[in-house]
């Protein structure tokens, strides 16, 4: 009986040294592959949030101009969307509800920045992105309406 048990402790092995560090390396290129992917997704989505924010933003503007002849001036702002404004040139064609419930800040919570007329076009609206500063590159890159596809 004795010698049965011993055969059967011998015949247990474990894992090697060897065996459990190739594990380890093989665990270690998945994390390095996919980690960075995981990570940047929260960033992609705040982008394609803006990008639809802006897209908003200009229909609510075309529908301005098509009541009233002009779009909001910078001075203005993208308020104008949400109540009459009381400077500048006034609408004479604003409905009672305006066009837009409420601007809603970015993503990273810094206000749009809106300029009518604009640089690129007949207005020009951007987000500065994650570093709330004009430029940068990377995640980092502003979001400009007329840069978007």
């Amino acid at each position: 009986m004795s010698n049965q048990k011993t055969s059967l402790i011998n015949n247990q092995r474990g894992f090697t040294l060897i065996e459990l560090l190739v594990v380890v390396m093989i665990l270690g290129i998945l994390a390095a592959i996919i980690v960075p992917n995981l990570l940047d997704e929260p960033e992609k989505a705040k982008r394609t949030t803006t990008e639809v924010q802006i897209r908003g933003f200009e229909q609510a503007l075309a529908r301005f101009k098509l009541d009233n002849g002009f779009f909001p001036s910078t001075e203005q702002e993208l308020a104008a969307l949400v109540e009459k404004p009381l400077n500048g040139k006034i609408p004479t064609h604003y409905p009672t509800k305006g066009y837009m419930k409420k601007i809603p800040l970015d993503p990273w919570g810094n206000s749009y920045i809106y300029l009518s007329p604009g640089i690129h076009d007949d207005f020009d609206i951007m987000s500065y992105g994650p570093d709330g500063a004009s430029g940068g590159d990377g995640n980092d890159a502003d979001i400009n309406n007329w840069e978007i596809e």
